[in-house]
């Protein structure tokens, strides 16, 4: 599970997180950002940038394996930042985040005065309490470290809490559930997971995912259709234009070929929007039931791609046709 690209989104869409795991009011103004010391090729994952010098810096990261050279290298890289940047921050506050206390180095010497002074905070997510109780960014948080088993169960009472408590950001929320458990439940699609998640069909028409796949695959599908229609419109006005006369007759058929083309171009394209879709929700769709589609009027065409989240199974969609085809 890739958990620091997790984290780094969480963090910088929701920059609450670090002062919710405070337990302190969220400033205004502070940056999340990924700093390289360029110098020593340092990298410190996660800084928190204050919006003026007056503030403090707080320092970040995220360990979910056991590195027993953990803070030698985490201390080096935040005593090397002060130095640079010590005009643009008043004070420091560094924050370690662990999945459970088994996962900490095992000494801490010669750094035992720091890890044990104010300036570091250790957090184990094992131990922040039930996600019913902790505010939705820590929620995201304990989800990231749970086992396969309690995961539905939690990602469905986080998202319930987005819709139900009209969270700031949901729309980021609900997003940000669905790449964890995705990152989990590899086998899965993402409209699979929003269907676990609790989401009705017509809030899956609403979200994102659904709105960026249909618009992919129709751009995509409507190019490849307009680009086969030119071609069999220029075919047809050939075609058309020899029978006609060379002169007048090639004018006015290539005109009307074109039109037809691409008419039917526009068809085809909506016709591959389809049946990507159904590619992607059921795997592999039988040549006969392409034919079938291939067959239907433009309006139809649209009346299908409004149906299709209903369908379960790909029996769904033959019903369908022999219904309203």
């Amino acid at each position: 599970m890739r958990r620091d690209s997790l984290f780094y989104q969480l963090f910088a869409q929701l920059p609450q997180t670090l002062f919710d795991l405070l337990g302190t009011d969220t400033p205004q103004g502070y940056r999340f950002d990924s700093v390289e010391l360029k110098q020593t090729a340092f990298r410190i994952d996660g800084v928190f940038v204050p919006p003026d010098p007056a503030g403090t810096v707080y320092f970040c990261e995220v360990q979910f394996q056991r590195d027993n050279t953990f803070y030698e290298r985490f201390f080096a890289e935040i005593f090397l930042y002060l130095r640079l940047y010590r005009s643009t921050f008043a004070d420091w506050q560094a924050v370690v985040i662990y999945p459970n206390r088994q996962t900490e180095q095992e000494s801490f010497d010669p750094y035992d005065l720091l890890v044990h002074s104010p300036r570091l905070r250790r957090v184990y997510l094992n131990e922040l309490g039930s996600p019913e109780s902790l505010p939705l960014s820590l929620g995201l948080m304990q989800l990231m470290v749970l086992p396969e088993a309690e995961m539905p169960r939690v990602a469905r009472l986080l998202a319930e809490r987005t819709q139900g408590e009209a969270a700031p950001k949901s729309a980021v929320i609900i997003e940000l559930i669905t790449t964890i458990v995705l990152y989990k439940f590899t086998e899965l699609s993402r409209e699979e997971v929003l269907r676990m998640l609790g989401f009705t069909t017509e809030e899956l028409k609403r979200t994102r995912f659904y709105r960026e796949v249909y618009a992919e695959a129709r751009a995509e599908g409507l190019d490849e259709g307009r680009q086969q229609g030119l071609q069999q419109g220029l075919q047809q006005g050939l075609q058309q234009g020899l029978q006609q006369g060379l002169q007048q007759g090639l004018q006015q058929g290539l005109q009307q070929g074109l039109q037809q083309g691409l008419q039917q171009g526009l068809q085809q394209g909506e016709v591959l929007v389809i049946l990507r879709l159904l590619r992607r929700r059921f795997g592999s769709v039988p040549s006969e039931l392409e034919e079938r589609i291939q067959r239907l009027s433009i309006s139809q065409i649209e009346a299908l791609a409004e149906a299709l989240l209903d369908f379960r199974e790909l029996g769904d969609v033959a019903a369908w046709l022999e219904r309203f085809a």
